[in-house]
């Protein structure tokens, strides 16, 4: 605990930490708060540990046609511990998305929407849909028959959108061929949506220390 102390002294020193951490840290808890404001929270704790889990996953895992269902197979019966880290990633992307489909529909009941609150309430829809697609991109990586034809029926389903739709589902696909559709998944699940669901976390996360915790109605 001395050592600890010592050490942020010294970066305290250099970089003026106390102040930041005080008014980010002492904030005051409004008295009508209970166990459902916990949504959200452990929304984001699924979320980290998914990142966790996955960064793990990530050095056995391979994203080729021909490697991936091996690799996941591996991951399974050979990997020390790797059957329960795939199994902790998968059930928690399962418990991610529910408890952000709870979060997102006590906020819209007690009317945590409105003025000015809007751009939260916003910022957290794009979140709940950023999460859904998380799950979706990353069913396929596993590229058994189940996870095949649910992203095929899901592409579908993306296809059948007008206007866009034809041009979403080429996207997704890469190609009528269907031989970088793993590649796109995976580049997807690993590169592009936790860099959106990072910013959108920060943006989301930012507004609610500003603003503070909506009263009930």
């Amino acid at each position: 605990m001395d050592l600890a102390a010592r050490l942020f002294r010294y970066l305290d020193r250099r970089y003026r930490l106390r102040e930041p951490l005080e008014y980010q840290l002492n904030k005051r808890i409004p008295a009508h708060l209970n166990w459902t404001n916990c949504f959200g929270g452990i929304t984001f704790v699924c979320f980290s540990v998914q990142a966790l889990t996955g960064i793990l996953l990530a050095f056995y895992y391979k994203a080729t046609l021909a490697e991936a269902y091996t690799s996941v197979l591996r991951i399974m019966e050979e990997v020390p511990f790797g059957a329960f880290v795939r199994g902790l990633h998968a059930w928690t992307a399962n418990v991610m998305i529910f408890m952000a489909t709870l979060h997102l529909l006590k906020v819209f009941f007690i009317s945590a929407y409105r003025p000015p609150r809007e751009f939260t309430w916003v910022s957290g829809v794009l979140l709940f849909f950023v999460t859904v697609f998380f799950g979706f991109s990353g069913y396929l990586l596993p590229m058994n028959q189940l996870a095949y034809w649910a992203t095929t029926v899901g592409t579908q389903i993306a296809g059948a959108f007008p206007l866009v739709g034809s041009y979403a589902q080429l996207f997704l696909l890469g190609g009528q061929d269907r031989g970088e559709t793993l590649t796109r998944f995976y580049a997807l699940h690993v590169l592009v949506l936790p860099a959106v669901i990072i910013i959108l976390l920060a943006a989301h996360f930012s507004m609610i220390r500003r603003q503070g915790i909506s009263e009930p109605l």
